[in-house]
């Protein structure tokens, strides 16, 4: 389905308690689609491509990740959602806690997997990586370069051949428009710091690290969810920063035992 006043892509599954799902930045609605049966009885999950992503409109250069704050809140509005769980990934948690800081009376509970409050020069790095190999215009380059940094160690030695599979779809399958969206959001975050605003959220949340994540550490999640008074951080072993789709039965049982 289509919310044509901003030309975004979004699936509503199921019915009951709202539960939206925030891409991370290499993501689309399309990502989740061996997640979203695995989800409990009685949540109504709700994905979509954030713009740049999927099937959703292309932005402009220059918007800031602040953009798909109101994005969000102009999509709940039209679903006539006025209050939601939220679960986001990576950049998708971004653009979570930037959300509840802003409009935390339309927020329940949050689920943050590989999160982070700030873009330390680490962070700052690797984004420089990923718009280099952007420009490229290349899926192999862009999978040579930027892949790495997104799964764990024990993944690579396990799953050579389906990634270089995924190697050869990236080739195939990524286009000039996708390229350039990522670009976009790869810059959109650079200057993304609520580390002094966290410890005023006062929702449930849900924090899950994975062992050998080297984007969003679990040490920095544990400074995260110390300052969150009402949370939790599980810590998913042998997982990287993909550990949502690493160990996609454990990623789903946690979720499903927190909901």
């Amino acid at each position: 389905m289509i919310f044509e006043d901003l030309g975004m892509h979004y699936e509503v599954h199921g019915e009951g308690e709202p539960l939206i799902l925030l891409n991370g930045i290499m993501m689309s609605a399309l990502s989740w689609k061996d997640h979203v049966p695995k989800f409990k009885e009685g949540y109504q999950i709700i994905t979509y491509d954030m713009r740049d992503q999927g099937q959703s409109a292309r932005l402009e250069e220059g918007y800031t990740i602040d953009v798909h704050v109101e994005d969000l809140k102009k999509l709940l509005d039209y679903l006539k959602i006025d209050k939601v769980n939220l679960l986001g990934v990576s950049y998708g948690s971004q653009v979570a806690l930037l959300f509840v800081l802003k409009y935390p009376e339309r927020v329940n509970r949050m689920i943050l997997p590989n999160a982070t409050d700030y873009i330390d020069n680490y962070l700052q790095a690797v984004g420089e990586v990923w718009k280099i190999a952007a420009r490229s215009y290349d899926g192999e380059k862009f999978f040579d370069l930027a892949l790495p940094f997104i799964y764990s160690r024990p993944f690579y030695d396990t799953n050579l051949e389906w990634l270089l599979n995924r190697r050869k779809m990236f080739k195939e399958t990524l286009t000039k428009p996708w390229f350039d969206g990522l670009y976009r959001l790869a810059c959109s975050n650079a200057d993304y710091d609520v580390r002094d605003k966290i410890s005023k959220i006062d929702k449930e949340v849900l924090f899950i690290s994975g062992e050998e994540d080297i984007l969003t550490p679990h040490s920095h999640m544990m400074e995260m969810h110390e300052k969150i008074e009402n949370s939790t951080l599980i810590k998913l072993n042998g997982t990287g920063h993909a550990l949502f789709f690493e160990k996609l039965n454990d990623f789903m049982e946690i979720i499903n035992d927190f909901l």
